[in-house]
């Protein structure tokens, strides 16, 4: 699935979509972004995947609960893949925002 895809979505259709409004999509992404720069200051091997989609994909995952199967035919990824993903995006969005830490 291309993220193109979703750009083109106005703010109705991307609230139908995810759950969110783009502006929260934009915190979460930045927030995001700074776990991954520490994330690889140790080194590590890069995703297939966008960060942007892996929070869209994790996203679609909390909202409609499709099985790994099937988010990772639609982002063409494993399901281990899919699964590791949505594991490791969600660690830092909970300590940030429900943790307050």
């Amino acid at each position: 699935m291309n993220n193109n895809k979703f750009n083109t979505l106005n703010d109705r259709e991307w609230l139908r979509l995810t759950g969110i409004k783009k502006s929260t999509f934009n915190k979460m992404l930045d927030i995001l972004k700074v776990a991954e720069i520490e994330k690889f200051k140790k080194g590590g091997k890069t995703n297939k995947l966008s960060l942007e989609n892996r929070l869209l994909m994790t996203l679609l995952y909390w909202r409609e609960y499709q099985t790994y199967f099937h988010l990772g035919k639609s982002f063409d990824i494993s399901e281990a893949n899919c699964y590791r993903n949505i594991r490791l995006l969600a660690i830092p969005f909970l300590l940030k925002y429900y943790y307050k830490i």
